[in-house]
């Protein structure tokens, strides 16, 4: 079982940026297809972005497309999403997961990082 690390969250104001990183506890992310997921009050947990075990490829959320950028850390344990111009409707809980691509469905879920954007 991987157990996930989400960390960098905060408060920042709308057109800020925030880093948010995910790091494995013992193991390394660099076999596994990566993604972060979001979710704010009231609403179902969301895909945001996700990456393959190499890094050639990525995925976005439209909401996102532009704005933010999936990576794999220098470290091959870490998954980091930079997250620029951002929106009051970026505020959410942010998670990242082990992530079936083709689905966009995640699994062993990290306990999430907040991310608060005030306009």
């Amino acid at each position: 079982q991987v157990q996930l690390v989400e960390s960098g969250g905060g408060l920042v104001q709308a057109g800020g940026s925030l880093r948010l990183s995910c790091a494995a506890s013992g193991r390394t992310l660099s076999n596994y297809d990566m993604g972060w997921f979001r979710q704010a009050p009231g609403k179902e947990r969301e895909f945001v972005a996700a990456i393959n075990w190499s890094g050639a490829n990525t995925y976005y959320a439209d909401p996102v497309k532009g704005r933010f950028t999936i990576s794999r850390g220098n470290a091959k344990n870490t998954v980091v999403l930079q997250m620029n111009s951002l929106k009051p409707e970026d505020t959410a809980v942010y998670y990242c997961a082990i992530t079936i691509i083709p689905s966009r469905q995640g699994r062993s879920w990290g306990q999430g990082t907040q991310v608060t954007v005030s306009s």
